[in-house]
């Protein structure tokens, strides 16, 4: 009994502790509800007042930015009046824009000036640095055009009928004006044309032999120069003159002849290291003397004197010389018979490469001074005037009997002399050369010796007329 008692009282206890036990739990609960709800409150307070700070703080932004506002109003016309200060700085910068622009330009255009204007120097330095040497073809005569840069000359110019042809190709070459003109005798064949040539150019110096001829050619060559107020020059042996880089020597005559042929002004012209010798007409009485005289008439190029015929250019002028290249000038079926066998084989065995103005036209050599080139290449024909027409030796013959016979009655007897028009000599009519004249070349005159000279005349020395 009493155990069930305790054991009662031990069941009412634990019983009662544990009521005890969950009202503490359930007032621990109601307290923390409340710690809860006051810290809810107090977050919500909080909340609110964050809110109404917030608010607050978004109801002072908008004040604030109406200060903003008008600061970036401000910063804007600021920076309106900068662009307008940009574009009126711009305005202000378009002129010196359009000065550089424009200045550009005009530089652009000095600089294409100028890249013109090297492009001209280096074609007139080209053109400059060479020299020309124009053979031109008038067929029975003598013209020779030499160029150096700007500076040019002209040797002889063919015959009466050739003065408008030589003044065509001068013209051709874009020239008006010469440094020197130059006939290097007074026959036909060679100043013929100069009288043309004087009145259409401007002529800075003549240059002539001191000889003269009573000819109505060579009259009209001082008629001209007297028009123009021009007076010649008679240079003599040895006497040098410039033309642009180039130079030319007189070679001849170194004496006075009775031969217009032998008193041709001949002159030897160098560029650096390449060489001409012209030689007019000189023959080969004269030379000797031009052997002995000069110091040298070593030349590249020779022309070859009297249009090749037999009285000119003997071996030991053309050893004197010891040329590489030669020219002839003559016409085509030349009743001279120009050139002749002897000096074509003569310029052959001796390698000397030979152009011809019969056979090629107008012949041009270039020097750079250093080397010669040509136009053409040289001629391979080696044809001679002499045997344009083929016979047998009888025919020769024949042909020989009837000329000196046809001679015989060509002259008359009551002539004083005979001259060779070929050769310029006169004759006795009893000289023996009188037979071995072509008809062609013979004539019969009455004029005294005198006026025969005067003509350019030379008597034979032979028969001493």
């Amino acid at each position: 009994m009493c155990k069930k008692y305790i054991k009662t009282t031990l069941l009412f206890l634990c019983s009662l502790l544990l009521l005890t036990g969950c009202g503490n739990i359930t007032t621990t609960s109601t307290t923390d509800q409340k710690a809860v709800s006051s810290q809810s409150d107090t977050q919500s307070s909080a909340k609110a007042d964050n809110d109404t700070t917030d608010l607050k703080s978004n109801t002072a932004q908008p004040q604030k930015n109406d200060s903003d506002q008008t600061k970036d109003s401000n910063q804007t016309e600021k920076s309106s009046a900068d662009q307008k200060s940009s574009s009126a700085q711009t305005q202000k910068n378009s002129p010196a824009k359009k000065s550089n622009t424009t200045q550009s330009k005009k530089n652009s255009l000095s600089k294409k000036s100028a890249s013109n204007h090297v492009a001209n120097n280096s074609s007139t330095t080209k053109t400059s640095s060479k020299l020309l040497v124009h053979f031109i073809d008038v067929g029975q005569g003598d013209s020779i055009l030499i160029t150096q840069g700007k500076h040019a000359m002209l040797i002889d110019a063919g015959n009466n009928d050739k003065g408008t042809t030589v003044q065509l190709y001068l013209k051709k070459q874009g020239l008006t004006s010469l440094d020197y003109v130059i006939g290097t005798h007074p026959d036909a064949d060679h100043i013929g044309g100069l009288d043309v040539v004087i009145y259409k150019f401007d002529c800075k110096k003549i240059l002539l032999p001191d000889c003269t001829s009573n000819t109505a050619t060579y009259r009209d060559v001082l008629s001209s120069m007297k028009s123009k107020n021009y007076t010649a020059t008679h240079p003599a042996a040895g006497q040098k003159f410039s033309l642009g880089k180039a130079q030319f020597t007189i070679t001849g005559p170194v004496q006075k002849y009775n031969s217009t042929n032998d008193n041709s002004l001949s002159l030897r012209l160098t560029f650096m290291q390449s060489s001409f010798l012209f030689t007019g007409d000189v023959t080969q009485n004269a030379e000797p003397d031009l052997i002995a005289k000069n110091k040298t008439l070593q030349a590249d190029v020779l022309k070859i004197a009297h249009h090749g015929s037999k009285y000119s250019t003997t071996s030991a002028f053309l050893a004197a010389v010891s040329p590489k290249y030669a020219v002839i000038s003559c016409a085509e079926g030349n009743s001279y018979g120009f050139p002749c066998a002897r000096v074509l084989n003569l310029l052959r065995k001796n390698h000397v490469k030979t152009f011809r103005t019969d056979e090629q036209g107008s012949i041009v050599a270039t020097s750079n001074g250093q080397t010669i080139s040509w136009n053409t290449s040289p001629s391979t024909s080696w044809k001679a005037g002499e045997s344009t027409k083929q016979h047998t030796t009888s025919n020769r013959q024949t042909k020989k009997s009837s000329s000196n016979t046809n001679t015989s009655k060509k002259i008359d007897k009551n002539a004083s002399y005979v001259i060779n028009t070929s050769t310029k000599k006169f004759h006795l009519p009893s000289c023996y050369s009188v037979k071995k004249m072509s008809v062609a070349n013979t004539q019969s005159t009455k004029a005294s010796r005198s006026e025969l000279i005067k003509e350019g005349y030379s008597p034979c020395k032979n028969c001493n007329p």
